[in-house]
């Protein structure tokens, strides 16, 4: 038989103390287990509470993410109806630019034309009134000398006939002489 040797209370109380941690961790462990339940159960409730507070709010933030697609689809479908129309419009001003062009083009030609034939009628109006202008001066050129050419033969009748009459005074040559010279000025010397 073997006898158990006395222990010292050092021993003694190394075991108790070992015991007394056994127990205390075991209670801690009971504890956290018990505390974790209640944790997960509170948890739960929150969830649960969540879901029935922000299922309305889910509802409602899906709806209205439906609303902005939709607005979203439309306003796409407009910008597109806009860009068409706006090609369109600016094929239609591309056509009328190029015709507006063209009618420029043909009314400018038409201008030079209109342009030519007013200055053949301005040159031809020139020229006839230039014709007229020494017609008439030629005319009148010639009346001159006749009305010269007829008070020259005056001037030699009173001439031959001074003489006639005045045989003392001498030659009447000088008398003639001075109607041939205001023949010979032109018109404004006088």
């Amino acid at each position: 038989m073997q006898i158990a040797a006395p222990r010292d209370t050092i021993s003694v109380a190394s075991d108790v103390a070992g015991i007394v941690i056994a127990v205390a961790i075991l209670v801690v462990v009971t504890i956290a287990g018990i505390l974790f339940l209640r944790v997960n159960r509170i948890l739960g409730e929150l969830r649960l509470g969540v879901r029935q507070n922000l299922g309305p709010v889910s509802d409602r933030a899906r709806s209205i993410s439906d609303d902005v697609e939709f607005i979203t689809q439309m306003l796409r479908s407009d910008v597109e109806s806009l860009n068409a129309s706006v090609r369109a419009l600016t094929n239609r001003l591309t056509l009328a630019s190029e015709s507006l062009e063209e009618r420029i083009e043909e009314f400018n030609a038409l201008m030079q034309v209109v342009q030519g034939e007013a200055e053949h009628i301005f040159i031809d109006t020139a020229a006839t009134v230039r014709g007229v202008r020494e017609g008439a001066r030629s005319i009148a050129g010639a009346r001159r000398e006749a009305r010269a050419a007829e008070a020259s033969s005056e001037a030699r009748k009173a001439t031959v006939e001074r003489d006639d009459d005045d045989e003392a005074d001498g030659p009447a040559e000088p008398a003639l002489e001075a109607v041939e010279e205001g023949d010979a000025r032109p018109d404004g010397e006088g």
